[in-house]
């Protein structure tokens, strides 16, 4: 597939390379390959077509809330739009903004507490609406539009319910963040397209000379990367697009220009309003990796765009070693601590940036604060990787760290105004562990406008946890005492229900929000308060797709051959009763891996959780007379030195096995009627079990990746290269058992595939490689669509391929004369 850097994709026309249903061997003739978009089954197309539940945003008061509804499925004329393929991004060159993002097209303010709804009042015609931003005081909100010709940043006063728009369509949102409250809610930082740029390069066919990549001498390994920079041509237009100009926005529309113009990578205003934050990228540009790691340095202005300080420059990522804990040498996360008017703070790794090597400390977390000619702090170290950190005050922070190897996780206390004092250890356990997470830290907004940890008057921390436990996912609201280290839980979701918080409003009252939904009763929001049975409605969402009440569901519980624990949802059609006789299935799946078996076969959902479906869902074919198998754990192990992937193949048979005996066991799956499938890595299981098993009628496979010997430098969980574990690539590529497939695989990709590893190559390959070997498939390249499908016609014809593929081998395939 050509991937051209700007091009006018095809708007219509559907490129099936396939074979017919209707006759499974024979290659059809040229009328086959001009398919118009399908519409599947009127019962699927309901669902589809069904409008979707709004989105929601909180004041942190808990006076307003936001409510934010979203059109349909684009049509495949906006999908199929030109776009600008550079650096590892997707421009819009039309507007200078990221291409295939979503958008809100109506916004409604309501009280919390009582409930009175207010229309919002002069939006643009036609809005697509995003980058939804309160302001630090909280009286205005800020979005941007996207029009016919730009983006536009426009502003929602709270109080008057009326919006108005604050620039014209100049705003650059190709890269980073778009804009900024200053902390004094009067103005906005913005990032404006650089007025001076003038026409965009134009395309020049005659080379200027040959493009030349070198390496002297140093280990330089990279995974597979989408849409990099190729050419001299794509260099010039990475400039044109993300070029920018820093433009100081009053609430009035008054624009004040800050700093130089370039290629800004992010911005930040200090939490006091005295400084700015900003990270430029510069030359030279890699044609291996992506633009996030190209080279950028990393400045403090003052307000007026003058440097104050230069604090880090950051060079060219190609030569970070491989590993999942391997990062930069040099400072990184740069950012203003929220608790402090004017400090920055960082991390810089000890080790290089190698996990490899053996080292005390791993990371150091450093503060510097305005005006910053002081030599910076270290105020933390870390044993493991740096993953994050979380500010309270200036006795007050919480340090994560992890390690991919063994999946630990510690949390640490600091006081970071007593950097040399002995930090605590609040926490340390398996990540993979869902039943030992405490949750995460609830927030709150300072005299800044930040967020930073809620305490109590004890300074007890509020801690919303997934509530993992053996019954399922039991959402709770805690205290974390911080001496003791011991939780105490406040409120715990109930059954029949999966009710999870979602802010604390006032700790000392005990009130909080939270996200409620049932198997039959979409997500809404109530209110609460700590020891009281009461709650109170604060939306009254309806039910998106009423089609699907009836629907039965089960969580099921079983075991594989080696003992590990698994689990599955299993949905049947509505009326359903065992005495109609055995249903076909479709068990749907994607494998995850784990370094503990307990952890793998914990349970990681609930039976409570409300019955949605969207377009990569399986669900539709339980309006279809099919028992759908969802969620089904495929959980590969590696204990102790082995890695999961040694026994990839054995553990994903395995458990596809034990998931069909158990429905089977039950009385509901016909076992000679099952089919698999799955997207991405879940494709890739799928080929993999129709290369190594019997167990299907037919599969099907989405956008995935079949052999791993084009992802040479790892994959997925996989940190090994191919040339340290050959034999695990080759017999987890289902290309080298091409011969072996005889089950029936409908393959489908997107034409415009970004995801790393996923080239649309490896299903054309695959499809050459099935169809050499005489196999029953079909091949469907959706145009214009990435890794995920957008456009309302792809995923239309997606299903009906789809459902023509199920029909056709899974629910009316011949049975046999005896069930094995």
């Amino acid at each position: 597939m050509k991937n051209l850097v700007l091009s006018k994709r095809p708007k219509v026309a559907l490129w099936l390379l396939a074979l017919s249903l209707s006759s499974p061997v024979v290659a059809q003739g040229p009328k086959d390959l001009n398919v118009t978009y399908q519409r599947p089954a009127e019962a699927i197309a309901k669902l589809i077509e069904a409008p979707a539940t709004p989105s929601v945003s909180f004041d942190a008061k808990g006076e307003w809330m936001l409510v934010m509804e979203r059109p349909g499925y684009p049509s495949i004329e906006e999908v199929a739009a030109p776009e600008a393929r550079i650096g590892g991004l997707r421009i819009n060159p039309a507007v200078n903004g990221a291409s295939r993002g979503s958008s809100f097209n109506s916004l409604l303010l309501k009280k919390v507490k009582g409930g009175q709804e207010f229309p919002v009042q002069g939006l643009p015609s036609n809005p697509k609406i995003s980058d939804v931003t309160w302001s630090p005081d909280e009286k205005q909100v800020a979005f941007l539009n996207t029009a016919h010709n730009g983006i536009e940043l426009w502003v929602l006063n709270v109080q008057d319910r009326a919006v108005k728009k604050l620039t014209a369509a100049q705003v650059n949102d190709a890269y980073g963040n778009a804009f900024t409250w200053t902390p004094d809610s009067k103005a906005l930082l913005v990032k404006l397209v650089n007025p001076t740029r003038g026409e965009a390069p134009k395309s020049n066919t005659t080379p200027a000379g040959p493009v030349i990549q070198e390496n002297l001498g140093k280990t330089a390994p990279s995974r597979t990367y989408q849409d990099l920079l190729k050419n001299r041509q794509d260099e010039a237009l990475f400039d044109y697009y993300l070029n920018s100009q820093l433009v100081q926005v009053s609430l009035d529309g008054k624009q004040t220009p800050v700093g130089v113009q370039g290629v800004i990578r992010s911005f930040d205003v200090s939490p006091d309003g005295q400084y700015l934050l900003v990270s430029t990228t510069h030359r030279p540009y890699s044609y291996l990796v992506p633009s996030y790691l190209f080279p950028y340095s990393v400045q403090v202005l003052d307000r007026q765009g003058k440097l104050v300080k230069q604090i880090a420059d950051i060079p060219l990522g190609e030569n970070i070693p491989v590993g999942f804990n391997a990062v930069a040498a040099g400072p990184r996360n740069v950012a203003w601590r929220p608790d402090q008017p004017a400090s920055l703070y960082w991390v810089e790794a000890q080790d290089g940036g190698d996990d490899k090597k053996e080292v005390p400390v791993r990371d150091l977390v450093y503060t510097q604060p305005a005006p910053f000619t002081a030599a910076p702090v270290a105020i933390a170290g870390t044993k493991l990787r740096y993953s994050g950190i979380t500010w309270g005050n200036n006795d007050l922070a919480i340090v994560t760290e992890r390690w991919w190897r063994t999946r630990q996780e510690r949390r640490t206390r600091i006081k970071p105004s007593q950097p040399n004092a002995q930090p605590s250890l609040l926490l340390e356990r398996s990540y993979e562990d869902l039943y030992t997470d405490p949750g995460s830290p609830v927030m709150v907004k300072n005299q800044y406008g930040r967020n930073v940890l809620l305490t109590d008057k004890s300074g007890n921390l509020f801690m919303i946890s997934e509530g993992g436990s053996p019954q399922g996912n039991r959402p709770f609201l805690s205290k974390f005492n911080l001496n003791t280290r011991k939780n105490d839980i406040l409120w715990r979701s109930e059954a029949p229900y999966y009710e999870r918080p979602v802010d604390v409003l006032d700790p000392e009252k005990g009130l909080f929000i939270t996200r409620r939904e049932s198997e039959n009763d979409p997500p809404n929001y109530f209110l609460r308060t700590v020891g009281a049975k009461k709650l109170t409605a604060v939306t009254k969402f309806p039910h998106p797709a009423p089609e699907l009440i009836g629907v039965e569901k089960q969580l099921l519980t079983y075991k594989r051959n080696d003992g590990v624990t698994l689990t599955a949802t299993l949905y049947t059609p509505k009326g359903y009763k065992k005495e109609q006789g055995r249903l076909p299935m479709l068990l749907w799946a994607y494998p995850r891996e784990f370094k503990d078996a307990a952890a793998a076969g914990q349970v990681k959902s609930s039976p409570y959780e409300f019955t949605r479906i969207s377009y990569g869902s399986p669900l539709f074919w339980v309006t279809r007379g099919y028992a759908v198998l969802d969620r089904t754990d495929i959980p590969i192990v590696g204990e102790g030195n082995a890695e999961p992937n040694d026994t990839y193949v054995e553990q994903l048979v395995a458990s596809a096995k034990a998931a069909i005996d158990e429905v089977t066991k039950m009385g509901i799956a016909d076992p000679v009627r099952v089919g698999v499938g799955g997207h991405s890595y879940g494709a890739f299981m799928t080929a993999n079990l129709l290369a190594h098993s019997n167990l299907f009628a037919a599969g099907i496979a989405r956008s995935g990746a079949y052999n791993r010997t084009l992802t040479p430098f790892g994959f997925q969980a996989e940190e090994r290269t191919f040339w340290q574990a050959p034999e695990v690539y080759a017999k987890m590529s289902p290309f080298n058992y091409a011969d072996k497939i005889k089950t029936p695989l409908l393959l489908i990709h997107g034409e415009a595939d970004n995801n790393s590893g996923t080239f649309p190559i490896q299903s054309e390959r695959f499809y050459n490689a099935l169809k050499g070997h005489g196999a029953t498939t079909r091949y469907v390249v959706l145009p214009a669509e990435s890794h995920g499908y957008g456009a309302k016609e792809s995923i239309m014809h997606m299903l009906w391929e789809m459902d023509q593929w199920l029909e056709k081998y899974v629910k009316n395939k011949p049975q046999p004369q005896t069930m094995r």
